[in-house]
Order: C-alpha cells, then structure tokens, then sequence
C-alpha cells in the first residue's frame, strides 16, 4: 500500500429495492460515496448485495443502475482496483463486471494481505452454525440445472418473479436477520472464531448482516461487518495501519 491511499469496503446496498423511485435516491448517494473515496482509493471492496436481483442472461442484464456502474467503469479506467463480491441476492453474476467493467468478481472468501496483515473478505451468507434454510436454498440457486431453468423464462418474467421473491421470501431478504442476536450467538463471529483455531487472520471482513460492527474475536483479531446503505449508510476503511467504520455524510450543497 501507498502510505498515503486507503482501502475501502462496503456493502449491502440492494440497489433496486424496494422500488426504483426510493433506490435511486441511495443510488445517487452512492455515486457520491464512490466520487469521494476515489480520491485516495488503493482498492475499493464491494462485498455483495450491490443489486437486491441480478441474473445474467446470455445477452441481457436487469434493467437500470446505469450510474453506479457508469461510475465503477470510470473508477477502474483510472487503474484504481475494484474487487466484487457477489451476495445472496446478487449470486447469479457470471462475466458481465469482468468483460464490461474490468472488475473481478469472487464467489467466496479470499485472502488478501495489505501491509502484512491478513484480511479473509467475503460476504458472509452460509457461513458458520446455523442459517440452515437459507444454507439449503442456495445449494438450489446456484445448482447449473435451476440456472438453465431459469435463464429460458424470458427476462420480464424471470426478473420480476426473482424481484418478487428477493423482497417477500425472508430466507432470501434477510428481513428478520437485521438484529443483534448478541456475541455468542452472531454466526458469523463464530465462523471468525473457528477460522482461528488452525490459522491467524487479523481481520475478518464481511456484509450480509447489515449491522455495523467490530467485534474482537481473538488476539490482535477483529471481526468487522459494514452495515449496509439502506439505513446505515456505513462503510470501512484500513490506512495501513487500523480498520475504521464510518458513516458517509454528504455535505449540503
């Protein structure tokens, strides 16, 4: 890392939902987010959910987003790195981030060391005890076979079913997955602490839970989940040095 740049993560933005008139007022700040952090960006890490649907056809994506992805094409044609990784509601990405935007796009937890720390980055759906429905709903979505059944309905019915389910099926939505269920309960702060047993990470960064918090998982070992920005509007940051969660504020015009 450049002494003087930052890494950024965020997530969570179910970009979409829960109807295009109140998401492209978040759209918007996002973009304003983005314009901020590039200015002293070494990396952007998106962690997943940037869309609340996204499936790619052969030759068709979901309509709309025109000026986050505008924005993320300009971000990269500058050489600034941005890394995708795809959520639960986002999971059915295949090579359109990659061809289109130069962005690549990661399916699960990877390793990244920045200035001999060693950060594990993903998600966070799936992983540790429990979640037991949702564990098995995903097996179903990303199985090749209910992909290729999905991909011949046509889009303006497969969209807005998948639309539909993303917002009412709770398994899929998260909706009743958005409070603190308290340390020795939280999955993900279980996973961190058995990823522990066999090797050291010194941070653990996730989504998923839309909770903003840093959770102390073991010597010089933080779990650290960004929120989200739908209600939070929170995002992290590493310097080199510490791991900051802060809540962006656009400044009056």
């Amino acid at each position: 890392m450049d002494k003087n740049l930052k890494i950024y993560f965020a997530s969570d933005q179910h970009f979409g939902a829960p109807n295009p008139e109140e998401s492209f007022i978040r759209e918007k700040k996002f973009v304003n987010w983005l314009d901020e952090v590039k200015k002293d960006a070494d990396a952007i890490f998106l962690l997943g959910d940037l869309f609340d649907f996204w499936f790619e056809y052969k030759t068709v994506v979901p309509k709309g987003f025109i000026r986050v992805l505008g924005k993320l094409a300009e971000i990269r044609d500058t050489g600034i790195p941005v890394y995708f990784f795809v959520g639960n509601h986002d999971l059915w990405m295949h090579n359109y981030f990659e061809k289109e935007l130069n962005i690549p796009v990661y399916y699960d937890n990877v390793e990244f060391v920045f200035n001999n720390k060693l950060f594990l980055i993903g998600h966070g759906d799936g992983k540790g005890p429990g979640d037991l429905g949702y564990k098995r709903m995903k097996k179903v979505f990303t199985n090749s076979f209910s992909k290729w059944i999905f991909r011949w309905l046509h889009p303006d019915i497969g969209v807005r079913l998948a639309q539909y389910l993303s917002v009412k099926n709770k398994l899929i939505s998260g909706a009743e997955d958005v409070k603190f269920l308290g340390e020795e309960n939280e999955w993900l702060v279980q996973y961190a602490k058995r990823k522990l047993e066999s090797k050291h990470y010194d941070y653990f960064i996730f989504g998923h839970r839309h909770l903003p918090m840093i959770i102390d998982v073991g010597d010089n070992s933080k779990y650290v989940n960004l929120g989200d920005w739908i209600g939070y509007f929170t995002y992290g940051v590493f310097d080199g040095e510490n791991f900051e969660l802060k809540k962006f504020e656009e400044l009056p015009k």
